[in-house]
């Protein structure tokens, strides 16, 4: 009876160092990349933060379940484990991943956001969360706008190299939409480049009379820009200061978090 006893006062104990395995299992599992083929028992132990002899155990216990293989002192990862992805991103995609992160800047901000990615020369909206203030349909989910003169576009383009958005500037039919939309090449060039700087750029009435419109780039592990967070409002409400100092840090608050989901 007290052997029993003991034994069941013990139990709760061993949770804990079940996650805390899966936790340095984990740990060990983000470590493989480009830059990693492969993993030893020291390196696992150095990338997770762990001691050499729970690397080990990990190494081995995913070695046994297939997703490593091991040679000699060398672990890499089987096609199993790249499954473990694949199955991911089969069941989710960037506007799902998005759709939280857009309603809560959304809530936050009180005015509609959206995600563009860029596409043989513009910016495609994938998702949105709307206030019921509809400002414009330019934004709407579907709707593509000439990069160069969207502020979407602009975040987008400022992760090329500067030889590609050169290259990208003389390609383009650079057809101004309104008075105020910047046309000139060397000018777009020094605004992108200046988007790319400062994370943030944004279009005022370029596209459409009384619109404004801001942008930040959502980037990958890798740091590459895969799609930029935007808000847009009426230039009568909203004056560039005003979305610069009141709006801008908001947006990339929630940017940044749709970021380390990716």
């Amino acid at each position: 009876m007290s052997d029993d006893k003991n034994q069941t006062e013990k139990k709760p104990a061993r949770t804990p160092e079940g996650m805390a395995g899966l936790a340095k299992g984990l740990a060990i599992i983000e470590s493989f990349g480009r830059t990693h083929e492969y993993l030893t028992v020291s390196d696992a132990a150095q990338y997770a933060d762990i001691s050499r002899a729970s690397a080990r155990r990990c190494l081995l216990t995913l070695a046994d379940l297939g997703y490593l293989t091991k040679s000699g002192s060398q672990f890499r990862p089987t096609p199993r484990m790249l499954r473990l992805g694949a199955a991911y991103y089969e069941a989710s995609s960037l506007p799902q991943l998005a759709q939280t992160h857009l309603d809560n800047a959304r809530d936050e901000l009180r005015e509609s956001i959206a995600l563009a990615v860029f596409e043989d020369g513009y910016s495609v909206f994938i998702a949105r969360s709307e206030t019921e203030r509809i400002v414009t349909s330019i934004a709407k989910i579907g709707q593509r706008l000439p990069a160069f003169a969207s502020a979407t576009g602009r975040v987008l383009l400022a992760d090329y190299s500067d030889d590609d958005l050169k290259v990208y500037l003389e390609k383009a039919d650079l057809v101004p939409f309104t008075k105020s939309t910047i046309t000139d090449k060397k000018k777009l060039f020094t605004r992108i480049g200046k988007a790319r700087t400062q994370q943030l750029e944004i279009s005022a009435e370029e596209l459409e009379e009384g619109l404004i419109s801001m942008a930040v780039p959502v980037r990958n592990p890798n740091g590459e820009t895969v799609a930029a967070m935007s808000m847009s409002a009426s230039s009568v409400r909203i004056s560039i200061a005003q979305m610069k100092r009141d709006y801008a840090p908001i947006i990339k608050k929630h940017a940044d978090a749709l970021s380390r989901t990716l």
